[in-house]
């Protein structure tokens, strides 16, 4: 089992920035590669980004590939979004996910626990 808590989501304005941190319960957090999603208000969850089990590997969607960056930190348990140059289309609540096959898909089947989310606004 591994339980996740996001933090660091906030109300922003456009060209801003903010950090989002997943902090994880369990002493095999290094097992699992990590992933953020985020779903709008009537939109379906989608994948944001994605790091491997050492951090070597990440994956970004289009939408944020060049202002987004995906980090972790194994020895505090923690994975983090940096988030740059935000736009309102941003907007959304955002979740982190562990996926034990460790191979940081795309898809959120993929991913075996989530966090509750963090709202993140960003307005024009």
């Amino acid at each position: 089992q591994v339980q996740l808590v996001e933090s660091g989501g906030g109300l922003v304005q456009a060209g801003g920035s903010l950090r989002l941190s997943c902090a994880a319960s369990g002493r095999t957090f290094n097992s699992y590669a990590m992933g953020w999603f985020r779903q709008a208000p009537g939109k379906e969850r989608e994948f944001v980004a994605a790091i491997g089990r050492s951090g070597t590997f990440t994956s970004y969607a289009d939408s944020v590939k060049g202002r987004f960056t995906i980090s972790r930190d194994n020895a505090k348990n923690t994975v983090y979004l940096h988030m740059n140059s935000l736009k309102p289309e941003d907007t959304g609540v955002y979740y982190c996910a562990a996926d034990g096959a460790g191979w940081g898909a795309r898809s959120r089947d993929a991913y075996d626990y989530w966090g509750q989310g963090t709202q993140v606004t960003v307005s024009s």
